[in-house]
């Protein structure tokens, strides 16, 4: 199975539509983890028009999405158990921050974003994965998402690119 892991669209506020690099790998994907500040449940809908969609809330979201998605979320994905948070929060780092929002639970993978960075690596034999932003690189070099592919094991790898549309 082939997702899409996405966070910090920021659309309308950092970009006017989905950049078109984006676009093209959410048409050839089964599923989309969005790890929040989507910012208006318009981009919701959009990203929805794509595949089915699991997602969560972040610190810029209107209202609206508050009564569409929660903060936090747990999924079983074809045997694997994906944790999927914002985190955003007072203190700490934002890796810290989303480790916290799942203590006690035995995740294969937890995706995040707020700090647009993107972060690939395993720790405890977890599976950290932060998409970095589509639309807001801020001081990265690049604008970048994720796929993860999940069969016999589990793969995460960024895309990268330069041009948002």
């Amino acid at each position: 199975m082939r997702i899409a892991v996405i966070s910090d669209t920021h659309i309308p506020k950092r970009a006017s539509q989905l950049p078109a690099k984006l676009s093209s790998e959410l048409e050839r994907v089964s599923l989309i983890i969005h790890a929040g500040d989507w910012q208006t449940l318009e981009v919701y809908n959009e990203i929805g028009k794509y595949a089915p969609v699991v997602g969560v809330t972040g610190n810029v979201d209107s209202p609206e999405l508050g009564k569409v998605l929660k903060q936090k979320e747990i999924v079983q994905i074809e045997g694997f158990t994906v944790g999927v948070v914002h985190g955003h929060g007072k203190g700490k780092s934002t890796e810290k921050r989303a480790l916290d929002a799942f203590f006690g639970d035995q995740l294969d993978c937890l995706i995040y974003g707020h700090s647009h960075i993107p972060v690939l690596k395993e720790t405890n034999g977890t599976l950290l994965f932060n998409p970095g932003s589509p639309t807001d690189k801020r001081r990265q070099k690049e604008y970048s998402f994720g796929i993860l592919t999940i069969g016999e094991t589990l793969e995460a790898e960024h895309i990268y690119f330069t041009e948002k549309n």
